[in-house]
């Protein structure tokens, strides 16, 4: 369905990049809230999501993804493959890193060949966004720049700061100069394709890398059991269940006395609760499913 006037700029851009580029930073800023869910730790996107960003005159229908990287069990696979599809049937790619990482002289070569692999067939023009530069010397970014000039024909290279929004101006104006005239894809009061359920299983999530150890996010999955809206209280109850892959690991999300669940639960909630626009009962569950990740039947349940 095309929405209003069809002589704006419109399209699709994709947000590829490695693990902890900070692509959903980059979203979410763009969006003007939250949307993908974000932490410290890479591999926190598992899902492609969808935000749409609207302005005078355009709308860009932006796509987060996965960190691409080399997979090597059924979820990663998943993962990566989720993040390549989106590469398709784009109008602009954006490929961020992160510049407060160095790019040793060794591993020039490796990376040019992961790139190519990586945009193997991306008939779209790709533009490589230097993130984080508040974390980067600039006189650093120099010799970076040059690094990645030779090891793939991007269309432009464009610094910028997800976190703090410096550059994010010039990224907008280098993708309208790329995207064709169109219709909007969505209503403009629509940020997002993704459902309520989904985006609440994300937050629970985010609260989990946020909140547990290195081995626990890695290990975890979340699944939303009930969802009922209760309009004369203005309250929604939420059931989610936290599945994990090892007994073991049920104590330590669940904590001493249950104080750690609590405060994964409290956390989530007060996103929730921004998100829903009212009052949240979040009740949480621990159950243990072994070795979910490497369950291909369990992924799909999970929506790879």
């Amino acid at each position: 369905m095309n929405f209003l006037q069809d002589d704006i700029r419109s399209g699709m851009v994709a947000i590829v990049g490695p693990p902890n580029a900070g692509k959903s930073t980059l979203m979410n800023y763009l969006l003007g809230q939250k949307i993908s869910i974000v932490s410290h730790k890479p591999q926190t996107t598992r899902n492609r999501i969808l935000g749409v960003v609207n302005g005078a005159g355009y709308q860009i229908v932006f796509l987060d993804t996965p960190g691409l990287h080399k997979p090597n069990q059924p979820l990663n696979r998943e993962m990566v493959r989720i993040a390549m599809a989106s590469l398709k049937d784009v109008d602009a790619v954006l490929y961020l890193i992160d510049v407060s990482l160095p790019l040793p002289k060794e591993v020039e070569k490796g990376k040019q060949r992961e790139l190519l692999e990586q945009m193997e067939g991306v008939a779209s023009p790709v533009i490589l966004v230097l993130n984080k530069v508040d974390l980067q010397e600039k006189e650093m970014l120099l010799p970076m720049i040059e690094t990645y000039t030779n090891l793939y024909p991007f269309h432009s290279i464009l610094p910028l700061s997800a976190l703090t929004g410096e550059g994010t101006d010039a990224v907008i104006e280098e993708l309208l100069a790329l995207l064709p005239k169109g219709p909007r894809y969505f209503p403009e009061d629509i940020p997002t394709d993704a459902s309520e359920r989904f985006l609440v299983a994300e937050i629970v999530r985010e609260k989990l890398f946020i909140l547990t150890g290195q081995e626990i996010p890695y290990s975890s999955a979340v699944t939303i059991e009930s969802f009922k809206e209760d309009e004369k209280k203005q309250m929604t109850t939420i059931h989610a269940t936290i599945i994990l892959e090892r007994s073991s690991q049920k104590g330590i999300v669940i904590g001493k006395g249950g104080k750690k669940l609590k405060s994964i639960g409290t956390a989530a909630r007060k996103d929730i609760e921004k998100l829903l626009g009212q009052k949240v009962l979040l009740k949480l569950w621990v159950k243990v499913r072994k070795n979910w990740s490497k369950d291909e039947r369990f992924l799909k349940e999970l929506g790879f």
